[in-house]
């Protein structure tokens, strides 16, 4: 279950403390251009070390590309891509390598295998997410060559939430804002938990632009169910919304309906998508992360021989894994809608006899 994605699948492997993460992309199209430097900078979006409100874990993540790919151009074979680790400091797992840690996937992995990379959490940790933006830069390459579009930015930081979306602005931004007039109250709220030894939570918006109609596979691979599954798959992410969300069940249909003229839907409350098909419009998501569970707050919990215990975390982590989350999201959006677009092209005869017809 290391695999995601029909057509556009991809394998990841590695853990936080071993020698390498990495990915398996197949189902590339052959001809796509494969721009080094554009994968290393979608990399870089999210790696550690680069301001006060991530974690100070210090690595290059230079991407390599070790196959699928000859003068520019994918070869239509597998894609494979390596990061190598470089700053671990396992020591800093040491005096918890026999305790569980609170609302992290200790307790889980450890019930499921019997056997558990303590060092970070190992392959539940959130450092596997790197070989997801480097797949997902791929993706978004293959988008752009249909003007498909996935944008993402910070929407809100504990209850401070965006009123205006900017997504140019957030490209800007240290924390990805969305609202540079909210920018410096979120801000502030990350840098007061930090200080305080603690973590606060988020919420990333994703908005893909100029999706087709027609993406989306009924009834057991529908669109909104792939990409929930996707971003659900994040480390953190506890909710999903798209479009009105959970706003819907406080309206009626007459409030709800996306009503339509002769050109177009005269709303988006379902968020570009019906039937789990898309519909055309704007795809809009919420993704909801918990507030980073590594605080350094002394906590209860219980070690493997089922003693109650308390301890006090040492290592470097995010105080909000939100903002770096942001570069996951919209990763893992791309590797869906790449993985419709591909599905969709033997939907019909029509496009068969497009592409095989005399």
């Amino acid at each position: 279950m290391n695999c995601f994605g029909v057509k556009f699948r991809v394998t990841t492997f590695g853990e936080s403390h071993g020698n390498a993460i990495g990915c398996i992309i197949d189902g590339v199209p052959s001809g796509l251009e494969i721009d080094e430097s554009y994968i290393q900078n979608e990399v870089d979006k999210r790696k550690p070390g680069l301001t006060k409100f991530a974690t100070q874990r210090k690595e290059s993540d230079k991407t390599q590309i070790l196959s699928g790919v000859f003068n520019g151009l994918s070869t239509g074979v597998p894609i494979a891509l390596v990061i190598f680790n470089e700053n671990q400091k396992s020591n800093d797992y040491e005096n918890i390598k026999s305790l569980f840690r609170p609302s992290h996937a200790d307790f889980t992995y450890f019930k499921k295998y019997t056997i558990r990379d303590y060092r970070g959490g190992g392959r539940s940790s959130a450092r596997e997410t790197a070989a997801r933006v480097a797949a997902g830069a791929i993706a978004k390459k293959l988008l752009e060559k249909f003007n498909i579009y996935v944008k993402s930015g910070v929407f809100a930081i504990g209850g401070i939430e965006a009123e205006n979306l900017d997504f140019e602005y957030a490209n800007t931004s240290e924390i990805f804002a969305l609202d540079k007039t909210k920018e410096d109250q979120q801000k502030e709220a990350i840098l007061r938990v930090k200080k305080l030894g603690d973590s606060i939570g988020g919420c990333v918006f994703v908005k893909v632009a100029n999706a087709p109609a027609g993406l989306g596979e009924p009834l057991y691979n529908k669109l909104d169910a792939a990409l929930a599954a996707a971003l659900m798959g994040i480390n953190g992410v506890k909710a999903v919304e798209i479009g009105e969300g959970v706003n819907v069940s406080r309206l009626r249909g007459s409030q709800n309906n996306d009503q339509m003229d002769e050109n177009s839907f005269l709303s988006n409350h379902a968020g570009g998508i019906l039937g789990g098909i898309s519909t055309g419009e704007d795809i809009n998501l919420k993704v909801h992360f918990k507030p980073t569970p590594s605080i350094f707050l002394e906590q209860q919990t219980q070690n493997e021989q089922n003693e109650s215990v308390k301890f006090n975390l040492k290592g470097r982590h995010d105080p909000c894994i939100a903002i770096r989350g942001s570069i996951v999201a919209n990763a893992m959006v791309s590797l869906v809608l790449a993985d419709m677009l591909l599905l969709n092209a033997s939907s019909t005869l029509e496009n068969l006899q497009k592409i095989y017809g005399k």
